[in-house]
């Protein structure tokens, strides 16, 4: 297949040790698709973890983009339906509440450094989202503050789209292992749909909740909030259950 474009991701948005944050991975290549409507929904399933660093070439096939790394699928977008589900709110004082008492405690998040909820990153390099339970300790629903800084935003002072896709993909994560800490999950994955995107410097929420499992297959929904308590956008998630090593697969 003869590439239409290519991309490179970074090292500073990892999610696993040497891996694309799935989240933001997801956001660029749905970025990389011919004429989706602003509005409707992308989405994006994840073959392989995406290395970081690298030249990655895409090839547009009708109304999908394909991210590959020589002849290997890494990754797929294309328009979808999103299922209907009724997104939790949350304040941002709400969730800023929540966010006090994070659902996996800091010392033991396995993964530290991740872009969008590493303990270790410090604000204005990752996006320090930290969701904790909404409403109390036994609440089936997470929330976190979110302020994006002005090193996510366009020529506008609007956040750019990956930011958001990578904004809504942890917090789902952290919502399928809540009740179950020991267990290790990659993102499979996500569809998104965004309304509007938030300002830099917005004072912004972000709930998730588990929306089921069958098998491997864990299920999650996400949504991002406004200051005003608008609706931005809106996730549907499937992350996979996996060995614990398959967290440090990607820095071999």
């Amino acid at each position: 297949m003869t590439p239409d474009t290519s991309l490179t991701v970074p090292a500073r948005f990892c999610g696993p040790p040497g891996m694309g944050n799935g989240g933001y991975v997801s956001g660029r290549l749905a970025g990389c698709l011919d004429g989706p409507v602003p509005g409707t929904a992308v989405e994006v399933t994840l073959r392989r973890p995406t290395p970081l660093d690298r030249r990655l070439d895409i090839v547009r096939q009708g109304t999908k983009a394909i991210l590959l790394e020589g002849d290997s699928v890494l990754a797929e977008a294309s328009p979808a339906t999103m299922d209907e589900w009724h997104p939790d709110r949350a304040t941002f004082n709400e969730a800023a509440g929540a966010a006090t008492l994070p659902v996996i405690p800091h010392a033991r998040h396995p993964l530290p450094h991740c872009f969008v909820c590493g303990p270790e990153r410090k604000a204005g390099d990752g996006l320090c989202i930290h969701p904790g339970r909404l409403g109390g300790p036994t609440s089936a629903v997470l929330a976190a503050p979110w302020i994006p800084d002005a090193g996510l935003g366009d020529r506008d002072g609007r956040v750019l789209p990956e930011f958001i896709w990578a904004a809504l993909d942890c917090p789902g994560g952290f919502a399928v292992v809540a009740d179950d800490q020991a267990e290790s999950v990659l993102l499979g994955r996500l569809a998104v749909r965004i309304v509007d995107r938030p300002a830099v410097g917005e004072t912004c929420s972000i709930t998730a909740r588990r929306l089921g499992r069958d098998g491997r297959k864990l299920r999650a929904g996400s949504a991002l909030y406004g200051a005003t308590g608008d609706l931005l956008a809106v996730a549907m998630a499937t992350w996979i259950s996996v060995p614990p090593e398959a967290l440090r697969a990607g820095a071999a």
